[in-house]
C-alpha cells in the first residue's frame, strides 16, 4: 500500500516533542512489513542548519491558497531508506523555532496546502494519507475539498491520528475563509466549533469527522478520550467517529535504544551483565552533582516541566521523599515557576538532589541509563515514550495509571510477582508518595526481584513491528471498502444475516448449550456507513434475526459493519476490539456471550494462545 506520513516534525531532521520520534519510526517500519512509504515536512531552519548537504533540490513550483499564488521550493532527502520530501518556505519556516509564532495558523494551512498541491508532483500517488495533529489537519479538509473537482485526488483515503487533544488548532471563526480559503459552506460541514459563546472553527474536530479513519496513540487513550475529564471538549466527536476510532500503542526504535550498542552511554550493558549500568549510574551522579553512592535508590524525571507531567505531585512529596534516603534528577524545561523551585530544591539537598534545565539528547540518554527508577505521575499521557526508553535501559518506571502509560507498563503484584514496574491509579500526591515508597521498599528489601523487574522491561518488545502490524490493519479496513464506503442499513443487515444464518447453522449445539435454560435477546447497533439497528433472539432450539430494535433489549452490542463482518469471518478479534474502544457492550454482558460462537468464530485450524483464551474467559 502506498502511504504519505504527513508531520510538522520528523526526527532526526526537525523535533519538539514525540511527534517527531513517530515520524521517526513508524515510516520505515510500515515499509518494512511491505508498504511503500514516503514523508513530507517543512523544511525548517535546523533542517538546512544539520541536513542541507544531504538534501537534493527537486524544483520550485507554486501552489495556491485563496487567490494567492505562494512559490515553494520542494526538496528530497532519506530517512532509513524512507523518502522524506520537504516543503521550503523561507518566510515561515525559517525561523529559530517550529511553533510558537502569531501566525502558526497560516504557515501550516500553507504547509497542508502545499501536501495537496504537490501531490502530482511525488513520484508515486498515495492511497492513505496519513496525517498527524492540529497541523496538519487542513490537509484531509483540502483534499476532501478538492476531491470534488480534481479527479486525480478521488481515491485517497485518509486517516487523522491525535497525539494530544489538548492541542486542536482552535481559531476564530473569520479565518475559515480568510486564513484557510475555505468556503463558508465547511463551518456547518464540521469545522464549526460553538462554547460559550464563542463562534471557531477546530481543525481537530474537522478532521476527525472527515478523515475516513481516526487513531490516536494508545488504547487507553483512545477509552480516555469519550470522558468529558479527558476529551478537552471533543468527547461527543470521539463518540461520533467511534466506528472508526483505533487506539494503536506508540513504539521506540529498539535498535536506537540498546543498552548494549547505544554510543550516547558512557558505558554499555546488557540483560546478562549489568555492571555497565552500575557505571552509568556513577557517572550520572557525578554529573549532577549527587553524591557517588551505588546503594542509593536513584530516581529520575526527563520531561517538560510543566503540571501536566505530575510536577505539582512531586512538589507536594518532595520533602517526603529526601527523607526516604533516595536520590533524585529532575531534568527538563519547562515553567519559569519549576525551574525556580527545582534550583532553590539543588541548594537545600545538595548532593541528593539534581537539577538541570539545560536539555540535550545525549544526557536524556545518560540519565535514562543512569537512574534506577523512572518517575511519570503525568495527569495524563497519550501514549508516552520515556517509560519506554527507561524500561529499555533497566530503569524500573514508577507512572500514574493513564492513558499509554497504563497500557505500557504492567503494575508489580506481590502476590503473583508479575509486573515490570509500579503505579498509582488515584491522582494525588500521597498515592505517588506510595508508589514511590513501594519501589524503595522492593530495592532495598527485595534486590533480586527488583533486578526482576529491571530485566523484564530491557527485554519487553516495544518495537514498532506490532504497531505496523495494527496500522497496516487500519489502512486495509478503510482501503479495501472501508468506513468510507458508503452501504445502506438493509445491504448491511442482508450481509449479516446472511453468514449469521450460516454460522448458527454450524455452531447449532453450542448456541443450544447456551441457552437451554431461556431465551436471550441481544440488539446489534451497526455504526458509522450501513448505520442501523436489529435484533438477535437466541431460543432454545433456534434463533431469529430481526430488522429493527427492540424496547427491552438484555444486551446491546456496538460496532461498525466492517468491523462486524471481521468478526464474524474469524478475521477480527473481539477481544482486541472490545479492549481498544471499537465495540462496545451495554447491558448484560453475559447474554451477549451467549451470541459468542456466533458474532465472533474462532479461525479454524490455528493454534489457540493461552494469554487470548484468557481474554476470552474475561469478555465473553
Amino acid at each position: 500500500m502506498k502511504i504519505l506520513f504527513v508531520t510538522s516534525e520528523c526526527a532526526p531532521f526537525s523535533k519538539s516533542g514525540g511527534l517527531a520520534d513517530v515520524a521517526y519510526s513508524l515510516p520505515p517500519a510500515l515499509k518494512r512489513a511491505g508498504n511503500e512509504v514516503a514523508i513530507i515536512t517543512p523544511l525548517y531552519r535546523c533542517v538546512r542548519a544539520g541536513f542541507e548537504e544531504s538534501l537534493v533540490k527537486v524544483k520550485n513550483c507554486k501552489i495556491r491558497l485563496g487567490d494567492s499564488q505562494i512559490p515553494i521550493g520542494l526538496y528530497r532527502g532519506d530517512r532509513d531508506g524512507v523518502t522524506v520530501w520537504f516543503v521550503d518556505y523561507a518566510p515561515f519556516f525559517n525561523r529559530p523555532k517550529l511553533y510558537g509564532y502569531d501566525d502558526d495558523k497560516l504557515r501550516f494551512a500553507m504547509f497542508s496546502k502545499a501536501v495537496i498541491d504537490l501531490l502530482g508532483e511525488l513520484d508515486f500517488k498515495p492511497e492513505i494519507l496519513h496525517c498527524n495533529d492540529w497541523e496538519t489537519a487542513l490537509a484531509i479538509i483540502y483534499l476532501k475539498n478538492d476531491q470534488y473537482w480534481n479527479k486525480n485526488l478521488q481515491g485517497i483515503k485518509t486517516v487523522y491520528t491525535i497525539h494530544n487533544i489538548a492541542y486542536q488548532g482552535q481559531f476564530g471563526a473569520k479565518e475559515l475563509t480568510t486564513t484557510f480559503a475555505l468556503p463558508e459552506g465547511w463551518y456547518d460541514g464540521g469545522l464549526g466549533y460553538e462554547f460559550e459563546g464563542r463562534r471557531d472553527v477546530n481543525l481537530m474536530k474537522g478532521a476527525m469527522l472527515i478523515a475516513d479513519a481516526v487513531s490516536t496513540v494508545s488504547p487507553n487513550y483512545a477509552r480516555e478520550l469519550h470522558n468529558p475529564k479527558y476529551g478537552m471538549g471533543l468527547e461527543k466527536v470521539a463518540d461520533m467517529v467511534e466506528h472508526k476510532f483505533y487506539g494503536i500503542l506508540n513504539g521506540i526504535d529498539m535498535n536506537t535504544y540498546d543498552p548494549s550498542l547505544d554510543p550516547r552511554l558512557p558505558h554499555n550493558f546488557n540483560v546478562h551483565n549489568m555492571r555497565g549500568k552500575q557505571l552509568c549510574k556513577t557517572s550520572i551522579q557525578r554529573k549532577f552533582g549527587l553524591e557517588e553512592e551505588p546503594d542509593y535508590p536513584l530516581l529520575a524525571l526527563v520531561a517538560r516541566l510543566n503540571e501536566q507531567k505530575g510536577i505539582e505531585l512531586i512538589k507536594e512529596i518532595l520533602p517526603d521523599m529526601m527523607a526516604m534516603g533516595l536520590q533524585l534528577i529532575i531534568f527538563g524545561q519547562g515553567e519559569q515557576k519549576y525551574i525556580d523551585f527545582f534550583e532553590n530544591a539543588k541548594k537545600k539537598w545538595p548532593g541528593q538532589l539534581g537539577f538541570s534545565s539545560n536539555y540535550t539528547e545525549q544526557v536524556a540518554s545518560e540519565v535514562f541509563a543512569g537512574a534506577d527508577m523512572y518517575l511519570m505521575p503525568s495527569r495524563f499521557e497519550p501514549c508516552g515514550l520515556s517509560q519506554m526508553m527507561a524500561m529499555r535501559m533497566g530503569t524500573v518506571p514508577i507512572v500514574h495509571e493513564t492513558g499509554g502509560l497504563k497500557d505500557s507498563v504492567r503494575a508489580y503484584s506481590s502476590f503473583d510477582g508479575i509486573g515490570d514496574g509500579f503505579s498509582f491509579v488515584s491522582y494525588h500526591s500521597k498515592a505517588l508518595y506510595l508508589a514511590i515508597q513501594e519501589a524503595v521498599k522492593i530495592y532495598f528489601g527485595d534486590r533480586q526481584t527488583f533486578q526482576t523487574l529491571q530485566k523484564r522491561g530491557m527485554t519487553k518488545d516495544f518495537s514498532w513491528t506490532k504497531s505496523a502490524e495494527e496500522y497496516n490493519r487500519m489502512y486495509s479496513e478503510i482501503y479495501v471498502g472501508g468506513s468510507g464506503d458508503p452501504i445502506p442499513f438493509e445491504e448491511a443487515f442482508a450481509q449479516l444475516k446472511e453468514i449469521y444464518t450460516q454460522l448458527e447453522s454450524e455452531n447449532h449445539r453450542k448456541l443450544n448449550e447456551t441457552s437451554k435454560k431461556n431465551s436471550s435477546l441481544v440488539q446489534v447497533e451497526i455504526t458509522g456507513p450501513g448505520e442501523g439497528i436489529f435484533h438477535i433472539v437466541l431460543h432454545p432450539d433456534s434463533i431469529e434475526i430481526i430488522s429493527g430494535p427492540h424496547q427491552h433489549p438484555d444486551a446491546t452490542i456496538s460496532a461498525s459493519f466492517e468491523h462486524l463482518m471481521g468478526m464474524a469471518k474469524g478475521d477480527l478479534s473481539a477481544d482486541r476490539l472490545f479492549m481498544t474502544g471499537q465495540m462496545k457492550i451495554t447491558g448484560n454482558i453475559a447474554k451477549a456471550i451467549e451470541l459468542r460462537s456466533l458474532l465472533s468464530p474462532q479461525k479454524k485450524n490455528k493454534p489457540e494462545n493461552e494469554d487470548l483464551n484468557r481474554l476470552r474467559n474475561l469478555f465473553w
